[in-house]
């Protein structure tokens, strides 16, 4: 069996989902790790990738190797320099600054408005989380469509993308368009964008692109456990 089968099934055992759960977590195909487990196969390696990236709190060493610890230390993961997303206790130690909180059901263009001098009646402000990656603002999730990554109530930090060509396609982004905010998985489909939840009880759908105002990409979140 490869060697990293069993560090998968760590993985979903220690967040409490399915080997199904996890793969559509990170976006791949039904089967694709339980066969491979079944089988003694290997998967991959953008599988592994996008393991790494949806589930940062785990050691990448670990996952490869099975050396160290499983987790992550808090602040291994504040000076990781690579941009991945962080899940922290709200009780972190903050800083003076702030970042805007942007109502998920604000009006669409709201985004646009946090690019410059965010009026006090749209958002609120609130302290900046150091340990987190860099990010312009914080959105509360609702709804079930994104469990399990992302639960109702988990506090996402998200940072604005500036040009479309550094859109990280398959990962969860947050949209502005014009039927309002939009938090979903995203891929590109020609002149529109297919949004994708990962609770598969939710249908995908298309927005074209000439609807949607902002972009930015979820690179932590906060949960109160």
């Amino acid at each position: 069996m490869c060697k990293i089968l069993p560090r998968l099934k760590d993985i979903a055992d220690h967040e409490g989902i399915t080997i199904g759960a996890l793969e559509r977590a990170i976006g791949a195909s039904k089967g694709v790790i339980s066969r491979a487990i079944a089988n003694g196969t290997d998967i991959q390696s953008k599988w592994i990738q996008a393991i790494v990236e949806n589930y940062p709190q785990y050691s990448p060493a670990w996952l490869l190797t099975g050396e160290g610890d499983m987790l992550k230390t808090k602040r291994s993961a504040d000076s990781d320099s690579t941009l991945h997303e962080s899940k922290i206790d709200k009780k972190e130690v903050i800083s003076q600054e702030t970042r805007p909180r942007i109502p998920f059901d604000a009006a669409a263009g709201s985004l646009s408005i946090a690019l410059g001098s965010v009026s006090e009646s749209d958002c609120e402000r609130l302290p900046l989380i150091p340990i987190l990656p860099r990010y312009d603002f914080t959105i509360i999730a609702r709804g079930e469509s994104m469990e399990p990554q992302y639960m109702s109530g988990d506090e996402l930090a998200c940072l604005f993308i500036k040009e479309s060509s550094f859109i990280q396609w398959g990962r969860t982004h947050v949209l502005d368009t014009a039927q309002g905010i939009v938090v979903k998985r995203i891929y590109d489909h020609g002149t529109s964008i297919t949004c994708k939840s990962n609770n598969p009880d939710y249908p995908d759908f298309d927005i074209p692109k000439e609807d949607i105002y902002r972009i930015a990409l979820v690179v932590g979140y906060l949960r109160i456990e």
